[in-house]
């Protein structure tokens, strides 16, 4: 099931790598169609997307099918929500938070961009 849309893009394995490489600042949300918490996040992920476009890049990951990145990541809980800056690693946030969690932890990595 795509879960893609104007301002959320959806990754696999295969896309992983290049997708985190070319965005200054990512938020890959890890998620799997039978799981509610991440549906109950979905809607915030794209209200951010829309909110940060051209600052931060979104994207989604079924963690169903993209088995390598949920290993590499250590990802054993969902939704998590892995954000990279300059194609690093710089925070994990885990569960369906709230919108205004997830933009506390993204403005101090606007700033510093």
């Amino acid at each position: 099931m795509a879960e893609t849309s104007k301002f959320v893009t959806d990754l696999t394995d295969a896309t992983f790598d290049d997708a985190v490489k070319s965005s200054s600042l990512a938020v890959i949300d890890c998620w799997a169609p039978w799981c509610g918490p991440c549906r109950m996040l979905a809607p915030t992920i794209e209200t951010l997307a829309q909110e940060y476009e051209g600052k931060v890049k979104f994207y989604k990951l079924n963690t169903d099918e993209s088995t390598r990145v949920v290993q590499q990541f250590k990802i054993f809980s969902i939704p998590t929500l892995l954000i990279f800056a300059k194609g690093k690693q710089v925070d994990t946030i885990v569960g369906a938070v709230p919108r205004q969690y997830i933009e506390s932890r993204l403005q101090p990595l606007l700033e510093n961009q």
